[in-house]
């Protein structure tokens, strides 16, 4: 079932880039953006990547959060974020769990669809048609910041 506006997001825990465990639960108060792409290091998912990266400052002070998620374990993770200077971590997300339970499986990779989460954990935004190039702004401008 596909997942909309007004959901319940579904809860998760899971190893950042460096190993850190992260949980929904543990982010509650702040706003999520869970952003689902195919894969590290490609040319499509390192300009989505870069836009949230460029664009940390017009974040900070906002209590937003963004998460990356792929089916990439955490070495490719480490070697993405340090090739490109990534300031946010990356959700590894090996088995697939997330990508299963955020409906956004491509067949072996996850599909680029950004969901943003309200400190309640609903779902306030959904993003299927991203912008790689835009794709933080373009965020930021759908939730009025």
């Amino acid at each position: 079932m596909a997942l909309a506006v007004g959901m319940d997001a579904p809860a998760f825990t899971a190893k950042d880039t460096n190993g850190n465990t992260v949980s929904l639960s543990d982010l509650a108060g702040k706003t999520v953006v869970l952003y689902f792409y195919p894969k590290d290091d490609t040319p499509g998912c390192t300009k989505q990547a870069c836009s949230f990266r460029d664009a940390q400052a017009d974040y900070q002070g906002k209590d937003v959060v963004v998460l990356g998620v792929s089916a990439d374990d955490e070495a490719s993770h480490q070697a993405f974020t340090a090739k490109y200077n990534l300031n946010f971590p990356l959700l590894a997300d090996t088995n697939k769990e997330l990508i299963k339970a955020y409906d956004v499986d491509g067949g072996g990779y996850a599909k680029r669809v950004s969901y943003v989460i309200d400190g309640d954990g609903k779902i306030i935004h959904v993003d299927a048609s991203v912008n790689t190039a835009t794709h933080a702004q373009d965020i930021l401008a759908a939730l009025g910041l």
